[in-house]
């Protein structure tokens, strides 16, 4: 039996975890340590799952969590609202975007948790509800060092807290004290697939209706056979389009829930000074076919980006108003624009060929995750748009789990990442994926400055801002129309600087087999198929509910 690749360190916050975590950036594990609630998005509000109840008291700056009774995780030690504020002070660890806003936790019973603030935050609630809770029998000496520091008036980014966070990446447990309905069936982990099984005594075992759930691990091309095979119930892969009517054939229906993110061109600004220039960034906006990269990615299922502000088109006429939107470039095609913006910025020509400011043969390396079969695909196309163009690009796919790693250690030319995010409606997570992830912000945690787009003193035609301020602003308040003010700013920054160059929207094109061993996935119509596969997962909630049952005989 193959030993595993990775481990169990479930670094709390979803944002900006610890990578190669077994079962650690996906959906399921919401099914091992639950979080408080889970959204439902177009219904606009939570459903419970740890939390029996919260609170925000604006007037006050507290935000309150009334924790279930009698919850227990499988050390068989009670969860308590100590095991809330491990979890937050490690997201402390992880330079969390929540600890933008929280001044003080405090914990005045075990079953209520309360979270300071100065300001009031509309997405602090998201950040605690939806946070995965960690046990203090396996977190809490790292939140104890993080809390020491928090009180000490200290960062991450100086002494102990360096110190802190280097080691905390090291830290690699041999298991999962869980809370949720399921545990992980250690003995039979391999590389290829592992086995949850149901914990007894978590939140959720009396509603969840199979006692073992088997997960396959591998990326497009190896869950394709699969579910082409009938062995697989539900897949949240990008499968390539020539895909999907074989799965139907097979039995599948194909899902196709917005993911409300896609994509992006990430370009090494701290490292090529040609990419550094404005000017560069819209001309590559101006020369790429978004359409056609959505389309061989993904078919219907990969939408080109529309308004290009850096959050999903389907929330832009919920935050920006007809004047913001007036004011929007849209960077469709146009290869004269894309011409005179490079020359404009220095390039030149040698016959088809582009040469840098610098006069160098324009010539770059663009690296993806290679198991991804969708972002390969868009990966190679967009090497070969530029190679029609005159600028040659040479398409290199790497392990879905390096290249991330990569691209925040700066040890990237060109790449693609995700733009927008799954986490929430709230554009304010969207513009942290953008502009702190895997940039100087969040790329720290590698030590690195990721695509090195500095966010401060940033030249706009509306004036100089403070990004990294401003997108903390755009979740403050609880003002619906202040926010509006701040996500405008953002998303205007965002569209006439393109920090990254998003390329297309996706949408899941997701298998689910009914009626054959399972049932009870949703139907098309079904409002809970708006939820972010990724976030607050349909089958999971469903799950939670008892709706997902086996087909009985």
């Amino acid at each position: 039996m193959a030993a595993p690749e990775g481990h169990f360190n479930f670094a709390a916050q979803p944002y900006a975890g610890v990578p190669t975590v077994i079962l650690g950036d996906g959906p399921y594990r919401d099914l091992l340590v639950p979080p408080s609630a889970l959204w439902l998005w177009k219904d606009k509000k939570w459903e419970y799952l740890l939390a029996e109840s919260h609170e925000l008291d604006a007037s006050g700056g507290t935000l309150t969590v009334k924790i279930k009774p009698d919850l227990t995780w499988s050390d068989g030690s009670a969860l308590t609202s100590q095991d809330f504020l491990t979890t937050f002070y490690v997201q402390f660890i992880q330079r969390a975007a929540s600890w933008d806003f929280i001044t003080g936790l405090e914990a005045p019973d075990d079953t209520t948790v309360v979270v300071n603030f100065e300001n009031p935050p509309a997405v602090l609630e998201r950040y605690v509800l939806k946070s995965n809770i960690l046990s203090t029998a396996q977190y809490g000496e790292w939140g104890d060092r993080a809390k020491a520091i928090v009180e000490a008036g200290g960062s991450m980014d100086e002494g102990d807290g360096e110190k802190l966070g280097t080691d905390f990446q090291a830290f690699k447990p041999e298991n999962v004290i869980v809370s949720g309905p399921y545990d992980f069936d250690y003995d039979t982990i391999t590389n290829t697939q592992l086995t949850l099984v149901r914990n007894k005594t978590g939140y959720g075992a009396d509603k969840v209706t199979f006692d073992n759930l088997v997960m396959y691990n591998g990326e497009t091309t190896e869950i394709t056979s699969l579910v082409q095979s009938g062995d697989v119930d539900y897949a949240t892969h990008g499968f390539a389009p020539a895909s999907e009517k074989p799965f139907e054939s097979a039995g599948y229906t194909i899902l196709r829930p917005p993911v409300y993110s896609g994509p992006a061109l990430y370009l090494n600004q701290d490292r090529f000074p040609e990419f550094a220039d404005v000017r560069t960034r819209k001309a590559f906006a101006y020369l790429l076919d978004r359409a056609t990269i959505g389309q061989i990615a993904l078919a219907e299922s990969g939408k080109a980006v529309v308004n290009m502000v850096g959050f999903s088109d389907n929330f832009v006429d919920d935050w920006l108003t007809d004047e913001v939107k007036g004011k929007i470039e849209k960077y469709e095609l146009d290869l004269e624009k894309a011409t005179s913006l490079l020359e404009e910025a220095g390039w030149t020509k040698d016959g088809d060929a582009w040469k840098t400011p610098e006069g160098k043969a324009a010539a770059y390396e663009i690296q993806f995750p290679q198991t991804y079969a969708d972002w390969s695909a868009a990966g190679k196309n967009v090497a070969e748009q530029f190679g029609e163009f005159g600028i040659s690009v040479t398409a290199r796919g790497l392990d879905d789990k390096q290249a991330p790693i990569d691209v925040d250690k700066g040890d990237f030319e060109m790449a693609m990442q995700a733009w927008g995010s799954s986490a929430h409606p709230h554009p304010h997570f969207s513009f942290v994926q953008d502009l702190f992830v895997h940039n100087i912000p969040i790329a720290k945690n590698q030590g690195g400055k990721g695509y090195g787009f500095p966010l401060q003193d940033v030249e706009t035609s509306a004036g100089t801002v403070d990004l990294e301020k401003i997108v903390t602003e755009s979740g403050e308040g609880l003002d619906v129309e202040d926010q509006k003010k701040n996500v405008s700013v953002a998303a205007l920054a965002f569209n006439e600087l393109l920090p990254i160059i998003p390329l297309f929207e996706r949408y899941g094109n997701n298998p689910a087999l009914e009626g054959v061993r399972v049932q009870g996935f949703p139907k098309d119509g079904d409002p809970i198929l708006e939820n972010a596969p990724y976030a607050d997962n349909f089958v999971v909630l469903k799950m939670f509910r008892g709706e997902i049952t086996p087909v009985e005989g």
